[in-house]
């Protein structure tokens, strides 16, 4: 039987008070879901269930990526309709890994998600893995385990760093700045790929932790999950 794997996307569509729309962004769930989608049994969620938006600049940035734009024209149905996420709380011993695509939306949303909280806590206690690309991180930054300490607690991680949100020219636009989150949670021990935009994928906690840094990571984060799948 396959193994089952819960992708989860964010529910929120707009960009902080800028006005321009947000959500998930396209790359960072195309290259993970074909790398694992032929290997694994793929559920998505969304906090809402329903339609999950997509980040249209990541439609335009993602042009030239063929790979995407397959993914884009013949996969509507993945993000058009995708499960309530508090329908998989108990059920996190049925999956191998929780995986968070990335895109602003999760800085809104997921970040702070009390139902995403929980099942991320479920995943860790069954030794599951849990994983997260570019803002997807952001879905762990704030998650307390039981014990009070931050489930990020001295293990490596990356995500979206600060320099980057500078290049984009949306930090002001965010509710908090993800690589400072991410190096509280973790004591320090945020991590990032020599220069900006390069691949960066980090995997602690003996591979049931799995970060991506960037767009450019997320192909690596999906191989990383089907290496720790197989180990």
């Amino acid at each position: 039987m396959a193994p089952k794997v819960l992708f989860v996307l964010t529910s929120h569509d707009q960009m902080g008070n800028t006005g321009n729309p947000t959500g998930w962004y396209l790359p960072e769930f195309a290259h993970p879901y074909d790398v694992l989608k032929d290997y694994a049994d793929i559920t998505i969620a969304s906090p809402k269930g329903g339609a999950a938006p997509l980040d249209p600049s990541s439609v335009d940035a993602s042009k030239d990526d063929k790979l995407s734009v397959n993914f884009l024209k013949n996969n509507e149905a993945l993000w058009k309709n995708t499960e309530k996420l508090d329908k998989f709380l108990g059920h996190a011993g049925e999956y191998e890994a929780i995986f968070f695509v990335g895109g602003h939306g999760p800085m809104f949303d997921l970040a702070t998600d009390e139902t995403s909280h929980k099942l991320i806590n479920e995943f860790y206690t069954q030794n599951k893995i849990v994983s997260a690309v570019c803002h997807g991180p952001a879905a762990l930054a704030q998650v307390k385990l039981s014990s009070g300490g931050y489930l990020l607690d001295g293990q490596p991680v990356t995500g979206f760093s600060n320099t980057e949100e500078d290049a984009v020219g949306l930090t002001s636009a965010m509710p908090f700045k993800l690589e400072d989150a991410l190096n509280k949670a973790s004591g320090g021990k945020f991590e990032k790929a020599g220069q900006d935009w390069g691949e960066k994928v980090v995997v602690a906690r003996n591979g049931k932790l799995i970060t991506g840094q960037n767009p450019a990571s997320a192909s690596g984060v999906g191989k990383a999950i089907y290496d720790a799948i197989r180990a």
